[in-house]
Protein backbone atom coordinates (compact mmCIF):
# COMPACT_ATOMS: atom_id res chain seq x y z
CA UNK A 1 0.00 0.00 0.00
CA UNK A 2 1.07 3.34 -0.77
CA UNK A 3 1.36 5.63 2.66
CA UNK A 4 2.83 8.56 0.54
CA UNK A 5 -0.91 10.36 -0.03
CA UNK A 6 -1.59 9.62 3.73
CA UNK A 7 1.43 11.96 4.10
CA UNK A 8 0.34 14.31 2.08
CA UNK A 9 -3.04 14.68 4.20
CA UNK A 10 -1.08 15.89 6.86
CA UNK A 11 -0.84 12.51 9.06
CA UNK A 12 2.41 11.72 10.89
CA UNK A 13 4.24 8.09 10.48
CA UNK A 14 2.98 7.23 13.94
CA UNK A 15 -0.58 8.32 13.30
CA UNK A 16 -0.87 6.26 10.20
CA UNK A 17 0.56 3.25 11.99
CA UNK A 18 -2.48 3.12 14.49
CA UNK A 19 -5.23 4.52 11.98
CA UNK A 20 -3.71 1.05 10.00
CA UNK A 21 -3.94 -1.00 13.15
CA UNK A 22 -7.22 0.40 14.00
CA UNK A 23 -8.84 -0.79 11.04
CA UNK A 24 -7.16 -4.03 11.36
CA UNK A 25 -8.18 -4.82 14.60
CA UNK A 26 -11.51 -2.97 15.10
CA UNK A 27 -12.68 -1.83 18.75
CA UNK A 28 -10.02 -1.87 21.09
CA UNK A 29 -8.63 -0.38 24.36
CA UNK A 30 -5.59 2.26 24.41
CA UNK A 31 -3.49 -0.50 25.93
CA UNK A 32 -4.11 -2.90 23.60
CA UNK A 33 -3.71 -0.40 20.62
CA UNK A 34 -0.44 0.56 21.98
CA UNK A 35 0.90 -3.41 22.91
CA UNK A 36 0.21 -4.35 19.31
CA UNK A 37 1.91 -0.84 18.03
CA UNK A 38 4.47 -1.43 19.80
CA UNK A 39 4.31 2.00 21.30
CA UNK A 40 3.69 3.72 24.90
CA UNK A 41 0.26 4.32 25.97
CA UNK A 42 0.37 7.76 26.50
CA UNK A 43 2.15 7.95 23.06
CA UNK A 44 -0.90 5.96 21.72
CA UNK A 45 -3.57 8.17 23.63
CA UNK A 46 -2.10 11.38 22.33
CA UNK A 47 -1.94 9.95 18.98
CA UNK A 48 -5.62 9.01 18.85
CA UNK A 49 -6.67 12.71 20.35
CA UNK A 50 -5.50 13.92 16.89
CA UNK A 51 -6.71 11.09 14.68
CA UNK A 52 -10.38 12.12 16.30
CA UNK A 53 -9.77 15.55 15.94
CA UNK A 54 -8.92 14.78 12.13
CA UNK A 55 -12.46 12.69 11.91
CA UNK A 56 -10.38 9.13 11.42
CA UNK A 57 -11.03 7.81 14.88
CA UNK A 58 -14.13 7.77 17.36
CA UNK A 59 -14.43 5.48 20.91
CA UNK A 60 -17.49 4.59 23.13
CA UNK A 61 -17.57 3.25 26.86
CA UNK A 62 -17.76 -0.38 27.07
CA UNK A 63 -18.42 -0.77 30.60
CA UNK A 64 -15.56 0.65 32.31
CA UNK A 65 -12.98 0.48 29.36
CA UNK A 66 -12.60 2.72 26.83
CA UNK A 67 -12.73 1.35 23.21
CA UNK A 68 -11.58 3.16 20.17
CA UNK A 69 -12.41 2.27 16.79
CA UNK A 70 -11.41 3.51 12.68
CA UNK A 71 -13.54 5.58 11.02
CA UNK A 72 -14.80 4.65 7.76
CA UNK A 73 -11.73 5.14 5.36
CA UNK A 74 -13.97 7.19 3.50
CA UNK A 75 -13.71 9.92 5.64
CA UNK A 76 -10.16 10.18 4.18
CA UNK A 77 -12.13 11.97 1.12
CA UNK A 78 -13.24 14.71 3.69
CA UNK A 79 -9.65 15.44 4.81
CA UNK A 80 -8.73 16.36 1.51
CA UNK A 81 -11.64 18.33 0.99
CA UNK A 82 -10.66 20.22 4.25
CA UNK A 83 -6.99 20.76 2.59
CA UNK A 84 -8.85 22.24 -0.78
CA UNK A 85 -10.60 24.76 1.26
CA UNK A 86 -7.22 25.16 3.56
CA UNK A 87 -5.01 25.88 -0.22
CA UNK A 88 -8.07 27.59 -1.95
CA UNK A 89 -8.23 30.12 1.13
CA UNK A 90 -4.89 30.60 1.61
CA UNK A 91 -4.47 31.19 -2.36
CA UNK A 92 -6.99 33.96 -1.75
CA UNK A 93 -5.00 35.79 1.23
CA UNK A 94 -1.59 35.67 -0.66
CA UNK A 95 -3.73 37.06 -3.94
CA UNK A 96 -4.51 40.13 -1.21
CA UNK A 97 -1.00 40.53 -0.12
CA UNK A 98 1.10 40.50 -3.01
CA UNK A 99 0.35 44.49 -4.18
CA UNK A 100 1.47 44.97 -0.06
CA UNK A 101 4.88 42.95 -0.75
CA UNK A 102 5.43 43.70 -3.84
CA UNK A 103 5.38 47.71 -2.36
CA UNK A 104 7.92 46.71 0.03
CA UNK A 105 10.10 45.08 -2.93
CA UNK A 106 9.78 48.34 -4.53
CA UNK A 107 11.05 50.34 -1.50
CA UNK A 108 14.69 48.98 -2.74
CA UNK A 109 14.38 51.73 -5.82
CA UNK A 110 15.03 51.82 -9.15
CA UNK A 111 18.59 49.28 -8.39
CA UNK A 112 18.54 46.45 -11.04
CA UNK A 113 18.01 43.33 -9.95
CA UNK A 114 19.66 40.63 -11.13
CA UNK A 115 18.78 36.46 -11.76
CA UNK A 116 20.87 33.76 -13.41
CA UNK A 117 19.67 30.67 -14.62
CA UNK A 118 21.15 27.45 -16.19
CA UNK A 119 20.33 25.02 -18.02
CA UNK A 120 16.56 23.76 -19.51
CA UNK A 121 15.30 23.79 -16.36
CA UNK A 122 16.54 27.58 -15.93
CA UNK A 123 15.26 28.56 -18.93
CA UNK A 124 11.99 26.87 -18.03
CA UNK A 125 11.91 29.14 -15.08
CA UNK A 126 12.58 32.04 -16.84
CA UNK A 127 9.41 31.26 -19.35
CA UNK A 128 7.13 30.33 -15.98
CA UNK A 129 8.16 33.73 -14.78
CA UNK A 130 6.90 35.37 -17.99
CA UNK A 131 3.72 33.64 -17.97
CA UNK A 132 3.16 34.73 -14.40
CA UNK A 133 4.16 37.84 -14.46
CA UNK A 134 1.96 38.32 -17.38
CA UNK A 135 -1.15 37.12 -16.07
CA UNK A 136 -1.11 39.03 -13.43
CA UNK A 137 -1.80 42.55 -15.26
CA UNK A 138 -4.70 44.12 -17.07
CA UNK A 139 -5.79 41.44 -19.99
CA UNK A 140 -5.59 44.75 -22.43
CA UNK A 141 -1.76 45.23 -21.01
CA UNK A 142 -0.93 41.70 -20.93
CA UNK A 143 1.64 42.03 -23.62
CA UNK A 144 4.99 41.37 -24.24
CA UNK A 145 8.21 41.81 -26.68
CA UNK A 146 10.72 39.74 -28.27
CA UNK A 147 13.74 39.62 -30.21
CA UNK A 148 14.27 36.37 -31.37
CA UNK A 149 17.12 34.32 -32.31
CA UNK A 150 17.48 30.86 -33.85
CA UNK A 151 19.86 28.66 -31.83
CA UNK A 152 18.14 30.43 -28.33
CA UNK A 153 14.37 29.34 -29.81
CA UNK A 154 15.61 25.34 -30.01
CA UNK A 155 16.28 25.83 -26.32
CA UNK A 156 13.19 27.22 -25.50
CA UNK A 157 10.96 24.84 -27.25
CA UNK A 158 13.14 21.89 -25.77
CA UNK A 159 12.96 23.34 -22.47
CA UNK A 160 9.32 24.22 -22.35
CA UNK A 161 7.39 22.44 -25.26
CA UNK A 162 4.01 23.82 -24.46
CA UNK A 163 4.85 27.49 -24.18
CA UNK A 164 3.03 28.69 -26.62
CA UNK A 165 -0.24 26.65 -25.89
CA UNK A 166 0.22 27.86 -22.08
CA UNK A 167 0.77 31.73 -23.69
CA UNK A 168 -2.39 31.36 -25.55
CA UNK A 169 -4.60 29.81 -22.85
CA UNK A 170 -4.01 32.82 -20.62
CA UNK A 171 -4.38 35.25 -23.89
CA UNK A 172 -1.01 36.83 -23.43
CA UNK A 173 -0.25 38.21 -26.73
CA UNK A 174 3.44 38.92 -28.34
CA UNK A 175 5.00 41.11 -30.48
CA UNK A 176 8.23 39.24 -31.96
CA UNK A 177 10.99 40.79 -34.25
CA UNK A 178 13.17 37.97 -35.76
CA UNK A 179 16.55 38.23 -36.15
CA UNK A 180 17.06 36.00 -38.50
CA UNK A 181 14.76 34.09 -41.32
CA UNK A 182 12.03 31.58 -40.44
CA UNK A 183 9.64 31.72 -37.80
CA UNK A 184 5.67 31.50 -38.20
CA UNK A 185 2.50 32.94 -36.34
CA UNK A 186 0.54 30.84 -33.83
CA UNK A 187 -2.15 32.99 -32.57
CA UNK A 188 -2.30 36.08 -30.40
CA UNK A 189 0.94 37.28 -32.03
CA UNK A 190 2.72 39.30 -34.66
CA UNK A 191 5.58 38.75 -36.24
CA UNK A 192 8.27 41.22 -38.37
CA UNK A 193 11.68 40.03 -39.68
CA UNK A 194 15.55 42.11 -39.42
CA UNK A 195 17.03 39.10 -41.12
CA UNK A 196 20.36 40.06 -40.52
CA UNK A 197 22.17 36.67 -37.89
CA UNK A 198 21.17 33.01 -39.09
CA UNK A 199 23.42 32.00 -35.95
CA UNK A 200 22.13 34.81 -33.97
CA UNK A 201 22.02 33.21 -30.24
CA UNK A 202 20.64 35.46 -27.97
CA UNK A 203 16.55 35.61 -27.19
CA UNK A 204 15.61 38.95 -25.70
CA UNK A 205 12.05 39.27 -23.75
CA UNK A 206 10.77 42.37 -22.80
CA UNK A 207 7.56 42.06 -20.34
CA UNK A 208 6.50 43.99 -17.44
CA UNK A 209 9.02 45.53 -15.46
CA UNK A 210 11.38 43.48 -16.50
CA UNK A 211 13.94 41.83 -19.12
CA UNK A 212 14.83 38.40 -20.16
CA UNK A 213 17.88 37.31 -22.22
CA UNK A 214 18.97 32.98 -23.14
CA UNK A 215 21.50 32.14 -24.81
CA UNK A 216 23.78 29.51 -25.02
CA UNK A 217 27.16 29.04 -22.91
CA UNK A 218 30.87 28.16 -24.48
CA UNK A 219 29.62 24.62 -23.98
CA UNK A 220 26.44 25.36 -26.42
CA UNK A 221 24.27 25.05 -22.89
CA UNK A 222 21.09 27.44 -22.16
CA UNK A 223 21.99 30.13 -19.71
CA UNK A 224 19.93 33.32 -19.20
CA UNK A 225 19.53 35.97 -16.77
CA UNK A 226 16.42 38.14 -15.86
CA UNK A 227 17.23 41.54 -14.83
CA UNK A 228 14.15 43.43 -13.24
CA UNK A 229 14.27 47.31 -13.30
CA UNK A 230 11.46 49.35 -14.55
CA UNK A 231 13.92 52.43 -16.48
CA UNK A 232 15.42 49.21 -18.18
CA UNK A 233 12.38 47.56 -19.15
CA UNK A 234 11.21 50.91 -20.52
CA UNK A 235 13.61 51.97 -22.26
CA UNK A 236 13.99 48.89 -23.96
CA UNK A 237 10.84 48.68 -24.82
CA UNK A 238 10.66 52.01 -26.53
CA UNK A 239 13.67 51.06 -28.74
CA UNK A 240 11.80 47.99 -29.67
CA UNK A 241 8.50 49.65 -30.32
CA UNK A 242 10.67 52.19 -32.27
CA UNK A 243 12.31 49.58 -34.28
CA UNK A 244 9.03 47.70 -34.69
CA UNK A 245 7.63 51.16 -36.17
CA UNK A 246 10.60 50.82 -39.07
CA UNK A 247 9.94 47.40 -40.14
CA UNK A 248 7.94 46.88 -42.59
Amino acid sequence: MDLIILKKLGLQDKEIKIYLKLLESGAISVRELAQISGLNRGTTYDILKRLQESGLVSYYHQKTKQKFIAEDPEKLLKLVKNKEDEIKAAKDKISEIIPELKSLQDKGGYKPTTKFYEGNSGVREILEDLLETMELTNEKEREYFVYSATKASKDINKAYPNFTYDRIKKKIRVKSISLAKGGGLHGLDERRWLGINDESATFIIIYKDKCAFISQDAHNQPVGVIIENKMIYETQKNIFLKLWGLIK
